[in-house]
């Protein structure tokens, strides 16, 4: 075997483990349905924090190790939302259930969460990662969940129906939210305050479930005003079917401070 050859199988290897890296968050979604099952709340949302994490690094690493050229035979693409539905929609769902919050029949409701995330992950225009957007609410029930095991009590549990409900339709509705980790405009913004949100997240997982109120309520700030500028953008930035018809006129225009992401290589 020639150092060419050599160079190949080292460069093959990293590309495999970084889609072994990827298929970790599977672990983590594991341990997170075990410590469920065990009553250990800080637990199950820790295990889901480090799923997070690992969603949120293993699109650069698997870019960074070209995984499409040394590892053509895996589908990088399915593993990563084999693994996010898992993750962001199954374990938290999962959670949610078991914490007796819903009417009967309580399986029956989670249908609306379940069914809503499928078919956004089945959507041909899920990610228009070029352009920095999801389709439809992108799935963060692990978010939902934590936030529902903040602020929901015995005599406010009527709201988490409701709350399923209209996220699960949203997930199939065609309005865009900015890609966390790939926003086509105001990165400080986006990716900063996801660090600093993150971060706050992570010292509200370790004071659980004896978490300050000023914590809780501060910690909003960025799902808010992630919220309300996913929605500005999606109405600035043109999605994928006005941009070929803006494309006949050679003049694809962005917003300035905006513009395209190229493909990405997910692990």
């Amino acid at each position: 075997m020639n150092t060419q050859d050599n160079s190949k199988t080292w460069r093959s290897s990293v590309a495999m483990a970084a889609h072994v890296y990827t298929s970790l968050g599977l672990v983590a979604g594991f341990y997170a349905i075990n410590a469920i099952l065990l009553g250990d709340h800080r637990g199950a949302f820790l295990a889901m924090f480090v799923a997070v994490v690992i969603d949120a690094t293993d699109g650069t690493l698997a870019r960074a190790v070209d995984v499409k050229r040394y590892t053509p035979w895996i589908n990088g693409r399915k593993l990563d939302d084999i693994v996010d539905y898992f993750n962001y929609t199954l374990v938290p769902v999962f959670y949610v259930w078991q914490q007796s919050w819903l009417p009967e029949p309580a399986w029956l409701w989670c249908a609306f969460p379940l069914l809503g995330s499928v078919f956004a992950f089945v959507h041909e225009g899920a990610k228009e990662e070029e352009r920095g957007f999801f389709r439809g609410f992108p799935s963060y029930w692990n978010v939902v969940a934590f936030y529902l095991a903040i602020f929901v009590r015995p005599e406010s549990s009527w709201m988490v129906l409701p709350i399923l409900v209209f996220l699960g339709i949203l997930c199939v509705v065609p309005v865009r939210f900015v890609y966390p980790n790939r926003p086509p405009c105001w990165k400080t913004f986006f990716l900063g305050g996801a660090i600093a949100w993150g971060t706050l997240l992570l010292a509200m997982l370790w004071r659980f479930p004896d978490v300050p109120p000023t914590w809780s309520l501060l910690s909003l700030a960025y799902p808010v005003a992630y919220v309300i500028a996913s929605f500005y953008l999606d109405r600035l930035v043109p999605n994928v079917e006005q941009a070929a018809t803006i494309a006949t006129d050679s003049t694809d225009v962005w917003p300035d401070g905006c513009e395209p992401l190229g493909e990405s290589s997910e692990g």
